[in-house]
């Protein structure tokens, strides 16, 4: 039969998948990211501090920008938070992100917004 084969040709395809990405793929579950709809945006929404805009929910991610202090900008889906990295910001432990900005969106912590 060439059932075998066919399963060992999609455990290759899904390890490869993995080396590329860095995500594990699992049959029947897709691993999606928080929607980024900023049709729903909260806006006029300030900065405590100057921080940086960033690729994804982590201190450890590229930097797009930056958010300055007392600048007006928004946060995405209706502000809802999202969980990624932990961090230390604004005086306060969280990991809990914002997808917003105030030139460019991107992820900002949650602790440094204020609304």
């Amino acid at each position: 039969m060439k059932f075998k084969s066919l399963g060992t040709a999609a455990t290759s395809i899904a390890l490869f998948a993995t080396a590329l990405t860095g995500a594990v793929a699992t049959a029947g579950t897709a691993v999606a990211a928080p929607p980024k709809d900023c049709s729903k945006a909260i806006v006029n929404v300030k900065a405590k501090e100057t921080v940086k805009v960033r690729t994804s929910p982590k201190t450890s991610a590229t930097a797009l920008g930056i958010w300055g202090k007392g600048k007006r900008g928004g946060i995405c889906n209706d502000g809802k938070a999202y969980k990624g990295g932990s961090y230390t910001a604004c005086g306060k432990k969280s990991n809990m992100w914002y997808y917003g900005g105030d030139k460019v969106n991107g992820w900002v912590p949650k602790t440094c917004i204020n609304w």
